[in-house]
């Protein structure tokens, strides 16, 4: 007698139903609007929308200031999660709950939290303006703020692996004789590599579509503070609704090509890892 396999959920066409009407509804379908709206111009008014001197400026510190703020999330993240998972000390659920405080947290309130720290006489500018090091309204804000809200990512993908790690592999590479720097690099990073790029792709994904934080500390100077979702905030206020489109077609094209990108690098990596 043939024994069915059971399934807690209905069966396979059902789920599978619900599943591509729920996507298309939330994701397909604003996409492919957005799409229509931009087939209205034609490639030549896309093309001269797309590519103004100030739609230019806010692609290169949208995507570079998210990519700079990923990669430090890599290192740091990859650190906290390392202590979070191998040390016991006074305050680490407090520390473990810390590290969610962006998801929780208003990206308004942390705009204005991190302008009035970094600003000129906060807390923490004060010391950096005689440095010669303006943080607030300048690109370098920017880049605090995408910081701010992209480290949960890679703390939290990187946290089960580093729980399921073996400790006998590290212990029995010490026994060959490896110190703990060769440990690290060849023993450990191979096995974290996948999950540390699935972080950082999910830390620049959020970074690139940030906005609350951004505005208050970034200053939103034309040319040179102004980021993309801003920008396009901007158009729809003032009726330049293929101004918008265009740049926001842009953003999700570079985005959707960038994170194929990364996760392309990830398999590999973790063909290469087996």
């Amino acid at each position: 007698m043939r024994h069915q396999r059971f399934n807690a959920l209905p069966g396979f066409g059902l789920t599978m139903g619900y599943t591509l009407f729920y996507l298309s509804v939330i994701v397909l379908i604003p996409l492919g609007g957005l799409f229509l709206r931009v087939f209205d111009l034609t490639w030549a008014q896309f093309w001269n929308l797309a590519t103004a001197d100030r739609a230019l400026a806010a692609y290169k510190l949208t995507f570079g200031a998210s990519f700079i703020a990923a990669l430090l999330n890599s290192v740091f993240g990859t650190i906290t999660a390392w202590v979070l998972v191998r040390y016991r000390f006074l305050g680490k659920r407090f520390l473990d709950a810390l590290v969610d405080f962006p998801f929780a947290l208003p990206t308004a309130v942390a705009g204005v939290t991190l302008s009035d720290l970094f600003a000129d006489n906060g807390w923490i500018g004060q010391w950096l303006a005689p440095l010669g090091i303006k943080a607030a309204y300048s690109p370098l804000g920017v880049i605090i703020a995408l910081t701010f809200v992209g480290l949960p990512f890679v703390v939290r993908t990187l946290q089960p692996v580093l729980e399921d790690f073996e400790r006998e592999t590290e212990e029995a590479a010490a026994t060959l004789g490896a110190g703990r720097w060769r440990t690290a690099l060849t023993v450990i990073a191979p096995s974290l590599l996948p999950a540390l790029l699935t972080g950082f792709a999910l830390a620049f994904a959020r970074a690139v579509g940030e906005y609350g934080s951004v505005i208050f500390i970034a200053g939103n100077l034309q040319y040179k503070t102004e980021i993309a979702p801003l920008l396009i905030v901007i158009h729809l206020e003032e009726h330049e609704e293929g101004k918008a489109m265009a740049i926001a077609v842009v953003m999700l094209i570079i985005s959707f090509a960038l994170l194929v990108s990364i996760n392309l690098l990830e398999r590999w990596a973790s063909r290469f890892q087996k």
